[in-house]
C-alpha cells in the first residue's frame, strides 16, 4: 500500500474561450452600431409671409440692432440695460397697459437682446408682445407683423 499523498494539480480557469466569446460580442456590437455626426445647424432668421404692418396708436415699436443697440419708436435708447429700456418703454406707451410691443429685431441680433426687450416689457407692465418679420418677397425696408400675446 502506498499511502503517500499525491500532489494534486490546482484547477485552472481557461480564459481563451472567454476571450473568444468577448471578441465575437465586440465585433457584433461594432457592426450593429449606427454612428451619427452632429453638426451645427445653419438657420436664417426671420422671414414670414404675412400682411403688411400697419401703424396703430397702441403699438410701441422696439428695434433691436445686430450690435445690441435698442430703439423705441425710432428713437435710440441710451445704454443696453434692462432698466433704461424699461423706462423708455414706459415713456413710449401711449395706450398704457393696452399697448402692444412690436419687437423688430435684426436677423443677426443676439437672442439675449430680444429676451432683454421682453424682460423690460414685463417690468413696464406691457404684456402684449408681437414680433415683426420680413416677408420673403419684400424688400428689406418692408416688414410684416407676426406674433401674439406673451
Amino acid at each position: 500500500m502506498n499511502f503517500r499523498s499525491r500532489k494534486q494539480d490546482e484547477p485552472e480557469i481557461n480564459l481563451i474561450p472567454f476571450i473568444d466569446v468577448l471578441l465575437v460580442v465586440l465585433i457584433f456590437l461594432m457592426l450593429s452600431t449606427t454612428y451619427s455626426k452632429f453638426t451645427e445647424m445653419q438657420i436664417k432668421l426671420p422671414v414670414a409671409d404675412t400682411e403688411a404692418q400697419r401703424d396703430y396708436p397702441k403699438e410701441l415699436l422696439v428695434t433691436v440692432g445686430s450690435d445690441g443697440n435698442y430703439g423705441v419708436n425710432r428713437v435710440a435708447v441710451p445704454g443696453r440695460s434692462v432698466d433704461n429700456l424699461a423706462q423708455a418703454l414706459r415713456d413710449g406707451a401711449r395706450a398704457g397697459k393696452d399697448t402692444v410691443v412690436v419687437i423688430s429685431a435684426d436677423a443677426q441680433a443676439r437672442h439675449q437682446s430680444v429676451i432683454t426687450v421682453m424682460e423690460a416689457a414685463r417690468r413696464s407692465g406691457l404684456n402684449q408682445i408681437t414680433f415683426a418679420t420680413q416677408s420673403s418677397g419684400a424688400s428689406p425696408g418692408k416688414t410684416a407683423s407676426q406674433g401674439g400675446k406673451k
